[in-house]
């Protein structure tokens, strides 16, 4: 029997599959549950900074609570992005009956809306980094002057993501980002990318291309509609699948084997 309960049964099929998962702020399941649901999955907490600090550090410290290694903190949302499909289908908001409750609000017992803040600055990033140990992964990284930027503000990894195509429109695909972030950096800390993943050979191009690892969205959420935790784990098993064929099929015996010359570039 294979359980469909959102993102419980995601972080299992992660844990399963030995990868991580990042519960996002804005999920309707609370990362505590999340992890109780998972003992053994490695869980990192993708974080939007909200301009009330003392509100983010008792977000920040229920992930620490649930075991969470890694908070992943999302930079790319100054405001909201303008989506034409949403206003089309009147979604603004969550069904009735769901909140997203890792906003609660202990203090008030209500659910806080996410906030989206133009006055978010680097000088957060520091505010952060003095309120936990946890790594911080910096999401949403699309230029190399940013990316050194983040490197003088001790962030443990940057994460090149155009929030799904979702936010600015026109905004290049992250595999035409990423060789220019990679470079900024120069190895200095990891290079993690999402977007357009739909196939092994996509990892294979972006670890080729630089990156240290890749994160899957729209895929397991597929297989999560389709079949629940074991469509979820399909997923991930196909992925990991269609990496060994394809390194194979270039000669390779690992993805430390992969360089950039492997991917002709337009």
């Amino acid at each position: 029997m294979c359980s469909s309960d959102l993102e419980k049964a995601t972080a299992r099929a992660a844990a399963a599959a030995e990868t991580v998962m990042i519960v996002s702020m804005a999920a309707t399941v609370a990362v505590e549950d999340v992890a109780a649901a998972a003992p053994g999955a490695t869980l990192w907490f993708q974080l939007y900074v909200q301009p009330d600090m003392a509100f983010t550090e008792a977000i920040v410290r229920r992930a620490e609570a649930a075991g969470c290694a890694a908070l992943v903190v999302t930079v790319d949302s100054p405001a909201r992005g303008r989506r034409d499909q949403d206003v089309r289908n009147g979604f603004d908001d969550l069904p009735e009956g769901m909140r997203c409750e890792n906003l609660r609000d202990d203090d008030r017992g209500t659910v806080r809306p996410i906030v989206m803040s133009p006055m978010i600055s680097w000088e957060h990033v520091d505010l952060l980094r003095r309120m936990t140990r946890l790594p911080i992964v910096l999401k949403g990284v699309t230029h190399p002057a940013d990316a050194r930027l983040a490197l003088d503000h001790g962030v443990s990894a940057l994460y090149v993501s155009n929030h799904g195509g979702r936010q600015l429109d026109g905004v290049p695909a992250t595999v035409d980002l990423l060789p220019e972030i990679v470079a900024a950096v120069g190895g200095a800390v990891p290079v993690l990318m999402d977007g357009g993943i739909r196939r092994g050979t996509d990892v294979v191009k972006a670890m080729a291309l630089g990156a240290s690892a890749v994160a899957v969205g729209r895929p397991v959420i597929w297989g999560l509609a389709a079949g629940g935790e074991c469509g979820v784990a399909r997923v991930l098993g196909l992925l990991r699948d269609e990496v060994e064929h394809a390194l194979t099929l270039c000669g390779l015996a690992s993805t430390r084997d992969l360089e950039p010359g492997l991917v002709r570039r337009c």
